[in-house]
C-alpha cells in the first residue's frame, strides 16, 4: 500500500513499474542495464480517488497523462533501479498530495474609496511632472 494521506491509500496492484534502458552518458552500463523506471497509474479506473481529485490530478499532470487517463511518470535520475524506483514513488506521492488540496475560491473585491483617491492623486502628480518636462518650441522664442 502506498500511503498518500491518512485517509487515502493506493493499492500496490494499481501501480505498475516498468524498467527500461536509460538514455544518455554512462558508457557500456547504459547498454546493458535497465535502470530507468516508468510508473503507470490508471487514474480513471482507480476507486481510491474521488472525481474532483481525479480532475485536479489530470490538470496537474498535463502531458504526463494519456488520453485514456493513464498517468506515466519517468525516473532516470539515478544509476540504480532501486534509487529510481524510490524517487519516482516519492514524486508520485507528492503529485497526488498536491491534487488532494482544494484550491481556494477567489472572491472578487473592489478597491476602497481611499485607495481609488490615492491612485488618482498619484496619477495627477505623474501627469503634472510630465507636463512640466514637455518640450514646447514656442516657449524658447
Amino acid at each position: 500500500m502506498i500511503e498518500i494521506s491518512p485517509s487515502i491509500q493506493i493499492d500496490d496492484s494499481e501501480v505498475v513499474y516498468d524498467f527500461v534502458r536509460a538514455s544518455g552518458p554512462g558508457g557500456q552500463n547504459v547498454n546493458k542495464v535497465s535502470s530507468a523506471v516508468q510508473l503507470r497509474f490508471d487514474v480513471l479506473k482507480t476507486m481510491s480517488l474521488s472525481s474532483d481529485v481525479k480532475l485536479r490530478l489530470k490538470k496537474l499532470a498535463g502531458i504526463k497523462m494519456t488520453q485514456d487517463g493513464v498517468l506515466i511518470l519517468d525516473g532516470r535520475k539515478f544509476r540504480t533501479q532501486e534509487a529510481n524506483r524510490t524517487d519516482i514513488t516519492r514524486r508520485f506521492i507528492l503529485l497526488l498530495q498536491k491534487a488532494l488540496v482544494e484550491p481556494k475560491v477567489r472572491r472578487k473585491t473592489k478597491p476602497s474609496v481611499t485607495a481609488k483617491a490615492a491612485r488618482m492623486s498619484d496619477k495627477k502628480k505623474r501627469g503634472d511632472t510630465k507636463r512640466i518636462r514637455q518640450y514646447n518650441p514656442g516657449d524658447w522664442e
